[in-house]
């Protein structure tokens, strides 16, 4: 057994300053308390420790909620910024940059320490963890998870601007800690919304067929990643413009694209849901500065086959009229006074139904997620790591070097093959031109589809 990779030391990051405040979580944050999102940064470079960890001192005192606990009062979930701290451990790990970036998608790459979700709901564990591996070649990578009860990735790239504006030692940016995440989008959200919830309560049936699913995830299914250049993207939008007669933005046609190419390898012809999940705070006019999960969804139906065109335009329509046709959260609200709020954890979230192939298609493009900096020195690479491998998952982020994007899905073991083979690679990348320059770093990624 390899040795590899090596513990070279363990730390508790705490902020110099704890503010003994108590957040009480909403609906939404309860229903994804269940839930971490693991990521890992890529840097060419080695960065400073003990830099690091200052900054994260310091970002913590700015953002205390990731370095508290949870803990259940009355049947309510609430975050405690006791400053009880973030672990921060560091690893020698024998492998090349690229090495470790063709890995980052498996369940064993061992760049990241998921936070443990589930067991944190009930205290005592940590809702941010930090692992640095410095790599064989002087590179690091820079995993983080934080648990999704404290935010989402708005609230986690708020997190990483502090994080850097301290170790640069700049001014930190400033955040809005809301203490009552329910009281809050009451006196924000308009009195009337879609008046679909955004979860449902499954028979026994298909609870016990869900169970199934989570449990058999790791090996049942595989992440893959898809790398659009800007000139591929580029034809791709122009293409699906002309087609579908309306402006559109480029995560419309990519999301369109790689959903319809998947579904062609599948050879899935049948009409299928889609679910996108929405930061609410840009159509409700908020702060982009407001901690936690301000998050509603868009649900759409694909065509059983091709007119991806057609996918991307309803795409677009969809977020242009997101509050008066998709915006749920009073309608979550209702559905759980209606059922009791004992029965939350019984729901589950329309986008999981793996029983009918529902995709899930989460864009992080367009948050920042490069800009961020330590010590002068910039990502090469920001990417999803594998955490919970549930099916039919897919995330679109800004691509190598902070160019084109980069799309990860989580799918069945042998469609994931179909996409890695010269037919899935013809069927996703019909856009791309043999005189396209890609970056170097994508150029060393192996099995990159």
């Amino acid at each position: 057994m390899s040795a590899w990779p090596q513990l070279r030391g363990s730390r508790t990051v705490r902020p110099g300053t704890a503010t003994a405040g108590v957040v009480r979580c909403g609906l939404m944050d309860t229903m994804l308390a269940d839930l971490a999102v693991s990521v890992v940064y890529f840097f060419a470079e080695t960065l400073d420790e003990e830099r690091l960890a200052a900054g994260l001192a310091l970002a913590l005192e700015r953002l205390p909620v990731f370095g508290g606990r949870l803990r259940t009062v009355d049947g309510v979930l609430e975050i405690v910024c006791d400053g009880a701290g973030v672990p921060m451990d560091s690893y020698d790990v024998d492998e090349t940059l690229a090495e470790a970036m063709g890995r980052v998608t498996l369940p064993r790459a061992e760049l990241v320490d998921h936070v443990a979700a589930a067991q944190a709901r009930t205290g005592g564990h940590p809702l941010l963890t930090v692992r640095i591996s410095r790599l064989a070649d002087g590179g690091t990578a820079l995993g983080i998870s934080w648990h999704h009860a404290v935010g989402d990735m708005q609230s986690f790239v708020q997190l990483l601007r502090a994080w850097s504006a301290a170790v640069e030692g700049g001014r930190l940016p400033e955040v809005e800690i809301v203490q009552d995440h329910d009281a809050y989008l009451d006196r924000v959200l308009p009195a009337e919304d879609c008046g679909r919830p955004g979860f449902r309560l499954p028979d026994p049936e298909e609870v016990a067929f869900l169970g199934r699913e989570v449990a058999l995830a790791a090996r049942a299914n595989r992440s893959v990643q898809v790398y659009f250049g800007e000139a591929e993207t580029d034809r791709m939008k122009q293409a699906f413009i002309t087609a579908a007669g309306r402006k559109l933005s480029a995560s419309d046609v990519i999301c369109a694209h790689a959903i319809s190419a998947i579904r062609e390898l599948d050879e899935d012809k049948e009409a299928r849901e889609l679910t996108v999940p929405v930061n609410v705070r840009r159509p409700l006019d908020l702060p982009a500065t407001v901690i936690g999960n301000l998050l509603s969804e868009i649900h759409l139906s694909c065509p059983g086959q091709g007119a991806p065109e057609l996918l991307a335009a309803g795409l677009r329509e969809a977020i242009e009229d997101f509050t008066g046709a998709h915006l749920n959260l009073r309608a979550n609200l209702r559905f759980l006074e209606a059922i009791g709020r004992d029965r939350l954890g019984d729901c589950v979230p329309l986008g999981f139904d793996p029983a009918q192939r529902r995709f899930t298609f989460s864009n992080w493009s367009r948050f920042g997620a490069y800009e961020v900096s330590f010590g002068g020195v910039r990502p090469v690479f920001f990417s999803p790591a594998a955490n919970l491998q549930l099916p039919w998952v897919s995330w679109l982020v800004e691509g190598f070097e902070n160019t084109g994007s980069l799309f990860t899905a989580v799918l069945p073991a042998r469609l994931a093959g179909r996409l890695r083979s010269p037919e899935g690679y013809a069927a996703l990348h019909r856009f791309r031109e043999p005189g396209d320059v890609l970056p170097a770093s994508a150029e060393a990624v192996r099995k990159l589809a």
